[in-house]
């Protein structure tokens, strides 16, 4: 049995390292794992928030039961239903069979068609507060960050927000579990993927749930998944602050999709160009080798963006197609967008980037360029202009952001 981890004198952190998944939600690669965080207040009335994804349920219970003894858990709080938070309900309505679940009309709903759970629940409206002895709890909906059940909670007497995904990210907490006992830049970009490729589609209701949040005065943010921020709370609160305004770093993103290298070369050109013009911090990615929730996350941070794409079929390349609608997916606007296109013997990809960028809120750069079968002098000529041009435009946005 391992030590207990304190969050405070009485509240423990009871969460699971995952180095097993590979794929969170069978999607997005965990490659430092995940964790699931579950809380336990131990009071005269004794509360679990949230749980842990199954295969974790047996860490949970021999957790619970070391700091409880014999004694009751007298409530579950569920802030959301997804699974990997609440996968170990029933089992732990069996352990615990006089366990009331607390959650709000949509929580009821979920646990009936989940698990089939009906009895001994306790239904909240969005401010309801509950006393637990010592501690005072208070229950926040923010519907549609990111599931139409999900809310927060927050226990006045220590300060502690419980916002299960909400500020969360990827990322195992192996040995830290802190942000003072981390390296906080790696952990941040693991927020970001989270927030980019999950979260980020629903960056309105983000804001109204940190403006619903606002005059609560938050000492710790207490996550379901990554660290717990106990030192700076308030850094991961104006990072999502920040995500969801879609305001961005000055930087550049390039993506090429290439089969034999031509258009990669006029990427490369267009990067070179970039480079010469005094934007350093920019990110290079291979459509076809870059995970496309690291393109995301990338796209979401920085200003300017070029797509570069072969033609395949007369139309686009695969993997470009599929960033398009990840893209159009997440609602991403006011970036500053340069596109350019090849093609051997039937146009297609500059076409469709053309297309992409009138559909949303983009500020398309030109030149647009469009290359048959490989890039001349002329054409590389336009790919430093594109790049000149771009440079011109983010170091703009940059200063009015």
């Amino acid at each position: 049995m391992t030590r207990h981890i304190k969050v405070t004198e009485d509240i423990y952190w009871l969460g699971a390292n995952d180095h097993q998944t590979d794929l969170f939600e069978s999607l997005w690669p965990l490659p430092k794992g995940v964790t699931y965080n579950s809380y336990l207040i131990d009071d005269e009335k004794t509360v679990l928030v949230d749980t842990v994804k199954g295969p974790f349920l047996s860490q949970l219970i021999d957790k619970l039961k070391s700091i409880l003894g014999d004694r009751p858990l007298d409530y579950l709080v569920v802030n959301h239903m997804e699974p990997d938070h609440s996968g170990a309900i029933k089992i732990l309505k069996s352990v615990y069979p006089e366990l009331t679940i607390i959650g709000n009309s949509q929580t009821k709903e979920m646990l009936k068609n989940f698990y089939g759970v009906e009895n001994n629940l306790h239904i909240v409206k969005d401010g309801d507060t509950l006393s637990t002895g010592k501690h005072n709890l208070a229950f926040y909906l923010i519907p549609m960050v990111h599931w139409p059940e999900t809310m927060v909670t927050y226990d006045s007497s220590t300060k502690a927000l419980f916002s299960c995904d909400a500020f969360g990210g990827f990322g195992s907490l192996d040995g830290g579990i802190f942000d003072d006992e981390l390296d906080m830049e790696y952990y941040e970009d693991e927020v970001l993927r989270y927030f980019s490729n999950i979260v980020g589609r629903y960056s309105p209701q983000v804001q109204k749930a940190i403006t619903k949040l606002k005059d609560l005065e938050i000492g710790i943010v207490a996550p379901s998944h990554g660290p717990i921020h106990r030192k700076n709370p308030s850094r991961i609160i104006s990072l999502y602050d920040k995500w969801s305004k879609q305001e961005t770093d000055c930087g550049a993103v390039v993506v090429f999709g290439s089969m034999y290298g031509n258009t990669q070369t006029m990427a490369e050109t267009v990067a070179r160009s970039l480079a010469e013009e005094g934007i350093k911090r920019m990110v290079y990615h291979d459509i076809s080798r870059s995970h496309i929730s690291f393109i995301v996350r990338d796209i979401w941070k920085f200003q300017g963006l070029v797509l570069a794409s072969c033609t395949y079929n007369a139309t686009l390349f695969p993997p470009m197609e599929d960033l398009l609608k990840h893209l159009k997916n997440k609602k991403l606007k006011g970036r500053t967008l340069g596109i350019l296109g090849s093609y051997s013997w039937s146009k297609g990809a500059l076409q469709e980037l053309q297309k992409f960028a009138e559909s949303g809120n983009w500020e398309l750069i030109e030149p647009k360029i469009d290359v048959k079968s490989a890039p001349w002098e002329e054409d590389i000529e336009k790919c430093y202009q594109l790049g000149k041009n771009m440079a011109k435009r983010i170091k703009v946005c940059s200063m009015n952001s």
